[in-house]
């Protein structure tokens, strides 16, 4: 690739002193729009030829034009213009229209939009491609959507289709995906020992058009106790099944010893482990107490005392190496698939209640204005009193009578009542605060939480209650992460810092339009502080408005991530911000406690043999790979939330489809050229109301105001509105809903049917729809 030329004459658009030579906007600008490869900050400073403090300047330069929404940080570091697909990037091949395969980016992570389906266009011979798999690929912008140059066919992430075999109404049999981007069923060539209605890992060979289906593994019955989870897994490829070598390791882990002699002895105080009563592992219990030095009169003293994972999952081990690859635990309703083996997981790393156990111990000096003036860590060995439920615990601390047949959770909190629960809560009134006087943000916003049977069944979706138990826990492990990472930069140690970063531009004046169509100014000159949008939150008070415009602030925040590179923390509104209190279930806060081990001198004594490695601080590999891995557990976790919420999804579709035919409360929650969606009050799960099914009447598509209105009736459906609507569908196998509106006959032609014996429902406009872009918005007909 030629390099672009220095533009030695233009000065730089801001007024900040750039050095001689170095490129204006306009001209990085151009270098990333038309660069055939990945642009990132390398490419782009060997590009213009820039050295030394000119690299430097470049960073603070690309961060300007982010921060401005010029550009945006995509796959593989590298930038493209904000609101675009990258120019080069990596694609997945979903689905075949017609003989034109569709493909969408293998990493699609802007909130609230749909990943772009883009046409890709083949080189060469034709039908080298299929559905799943995945290429590098040039793209470009024609009409008003995106195709795709294939550079490269990648090697598949995923070799397989997923889905659940269905017989026709001619006796052939199809696949039908389980994921909702794949909108056609694929003929089975062999179905092996599967029947109608069993959930499979199919391979797909042949060529567009002609693409079928080879069943390859028989997973069972997609409605049983523990599928809809599995499904997530096996779509997501998360790791679920621990190596024969991973396990074994764990066991001879778990039965080091615990050098309680060389250990700080915590066993004497009442700690207790506050969490909720279906929690399958246990890794942080705390503990406070009224402070006496009179140097910090009406102060408290606390320990946050967290698992000693660092002991037991060393660097370089096999039990390294697969956290590593998992990255975190991933939490479904009805299994866990853990980070660690069971052994160490749910055992010997978890707290329980009256064993001894290592943990690493945050001690906590905490002023009268709840400011955290001191810490230090020890390796200590703990024996926690007692495991409360957060209900229980709070019911306790509220004097709520037990019931006639109270837990044995709600009797021990009834017992450490004094001893424990009300120091805690004490502490935590400081605590509290001193986050009041920081004003993070506050969303609080409803979640859903799937209550299954010992059988696996469904009993209830409901929303999930927060307690002050919930928000004092939080706030304790809140003030531990703080003091990790700045016990970390006192000793100048490496830190894999949690950054979420403030949003950016594009966002902002997405937001700004939204809050106008209520009336509300949002100015985007002024400085933004989480506070910024927690006055917002307040000026809607309770109005019935407030949760919808609460999710708009929330889809405007920038999404978390990992990094040894310290950008602070906007939402907690804290400069320094480190994950140290779940190194069960997370790999960033297992390398913070090995950063400890080895800036505090906290080395125990090497396990006998060379079955486990020698050292528990960082090694020399976590040192130099600390950005990549940061990168990678990043992903681990996106792919964790998509996976925990496409499952949720599917349980609310299989409890509402007992509801097929009845009136629901709803409320829009977006609005495209073919309808809109809506979510069911108190549940969730996203459904489709199809355009085609709202009777004869034509309707424009108000682009610029996100919004369907009907020509003759004057009938508007935008984002927030709420509205009854009847469920016509609720499939638990893709975790998709379709409503129609309870006083519209059916759709021309009759109800929409699916024709299994032509399967897949040819797409395009409607016939009742016309588009209206934002420079025609004002125009009706």
């Amino acid at each position: 690739m030629a390099s672009t030329p220095k533009n030695k004459a233009s000065a730089p658009a801001r007024t900040k002193v750039r050095p001689a030579g170095f490129p204006t906007r306009d001209a990085v600008m151009d270098f990333i729009t038309s660069s055939d490869q990945p642009a990132g900050k390398r490419e782009i400073a060997k590009a213009f030829g820039l050295k030394g403090q000119e690299k430097i300047a470049l960073k603070a330069l690309l961060k300007d034009m982010a921060d401005e929404g010029l550009i945006d940080l995509g796959p593989a570091r590298a930038f493209h213009k904000m609101g675009g697909v990258p120019k080069v990037t990596v694609l997945r091949i979903v689905d075949v229209d017609d003989t034109t395969l569709i493909a969408t980016p293998e990493r699609w992570e802007a909130e609230g939009q749909p990943a772009p389906r883009l046409r890709v266009l083949e080189r060469g011979k034709r039908g080298a491609l299929t559905i799943g798999d995945r290429i590098l690929a040039r793209t470009e912008e024609a009409g008003r959507g995106y195709v795709a140059h294939v550079m490269k066919k990648l090697a598949k992430a995923s070799e397989e289709l997923l889905g659940v075999v269905e017989v026709m109404a001619d006796g052939k049999l199809w696949l039908r995906p389980v994921d909702k981007r794949i909108r056609k069923d694929t003929p089975i060539s062999d179905v092996g020992n599967a029947k109608p209605g069993d959930l499979v890992l199919a391979e797909p060979h042949g060529r567009p058009p002609r693409i079928a289906a080879r069943v390859t593994d028989i997973l069972g019955d997609p409605f049983a106790p523990r599928s809809f989870s599995l499904i997530a897994i096996h779509k997501h490829g998360i790791p679920h099944v621990f190596p024969e070598r991973v396990e074994e390791e764990a066991i001879t882990a778990s039965a080091l010893p615990l050098h309680a002699d060389k250990r700080e002895d915590l066993r004497h105080l009442p700690i207790v482990a506050i969490d909720p009563s279906d929690a399958r592992d246990h890794d942080d219990a705390v503990w406070a107490t009224p402070d006496e030095d009179e140097g910090n009169a009406g102060g408290y003293k606390a320990i946050v005392a967290i698992a000693d994972v660092s002991y037991y999952v060393r660097p370089g081990s096999a039990l390294d190496k697969e956290a590593r690859k998992r990255g975190n635990s991933v939490y479904f309703p009805d299994q866990v698939v853990p980070m660690l083996p069971h052994d160490l997981s749910s055992d010997m790393c978890s707290l329980r209640a009256g064993q001894d156990r290592a943990a690493m111990a945050c001690h906590l000096t905490i002023n009268a204005q709840g400011k955290v003036t001191g810490w230090r860590f020890t390796r200590a060995v703990i024996r926690v009193a007692a495991v409360l439920a957060y209900e229980d615990g709070q019911a306790a601390i509220d004097g709520a009578e037990a019931d006639a047949a109270p837990t044995a959770s709600r009797k021990q909190a009834d017992e450490l009542l004094d001893v424990a629960l009300k120091p805690l809560w004490a502490c935590w009134a400081l605590l509290r605060k001193a986050r009041d006087a920081r004003d993070p943000l506050a969303l609080d916003l409803p979640e859903r939480r799937v209550v299954l049977d010992e059988h696996g069944k469904i009993v209830s979706v409901a929303v999930r209650e927060r307690l002050d138990a919930h928000m004092l826990i939080e706030d304790y492990m809140i003030a531990a992460n703080v003091a990790a990472a700045k016990a970390l930069e006192a000793k100048k140690a490496p830190v894999m810092y949690r950054v979420h970063e403030a949003p950016g531009r594009e966002k902002l004046v997405a937001l700004k339009d939204y809050l106008a169509t209520f009336d509300m100014d949002f100015a985007l000159g002024q400085v933004i502080r989480p506070s910024t949008f927690n006055a917002l939150i307040r000026k809607i008070a309770e109005s019935e408005e407030k949760e919808q415009i609460m999710v708009q602030i929330l889809r405007s925040q920038t999404q978390a991530y990992y990094s040894p590179q310290n950008m602070g923390h906007f939402g907690l509104a804290l400069g320094s911000y480190a994950h140290f209190t779940s190194p069960i279930r997370r790999y960033a806060d297992l390398l913070v406690h090995r950063a400890l081990v080895g800036a505090y001198s906290l080395e125990l004594p090497a396990p006998k043999g060379d079955a486990i490695p020698s050292r528990s601080s960082l090694s020399q590999d976590d040192y130099e790979n600390m950005g990549r891995v940061g990168e990678l557990i990043s992903g681990h976790e996106r792919r964790a939330m998509e996976a925990e919420r496409e499952t949720v999804d599917r349980y609310v579709a299989a409890f509402l489809s007992a509801h097929v035919g009845e009136i629901v409360k709803a409320r829009i929650t977006g609005v495209q050229n073919f309808g809109f969606f809506a979510t069911v009050d108190g549940l969730g799960g996203d459904g489709l109301v199809p355009v085609s099914t709202m009777g004869a009447e034509h309707f424009f598509y108000d682009e610029a105001g996100k919004a369907l209105q009907g020509v003759e009736s004057g009938d508007r459906y935008t984002v927030g509105q709420r509205l009854e609507l009847r469920l016509a569908e609720a499939d638990p196998i893709n975790g998709s809903l379709r409503f129609e509106l309870p006083d519209n006959p059916a759709p021309r032609g009759g109800p929409l049917k699916r024709d299994r014996t032509r399967p897949g429902i040819k797409r395009g406009r409607p016939t009742n729809i016309r588009h209206m872009g934002a420079k025609r918005g004002k125009h009706k007909r």
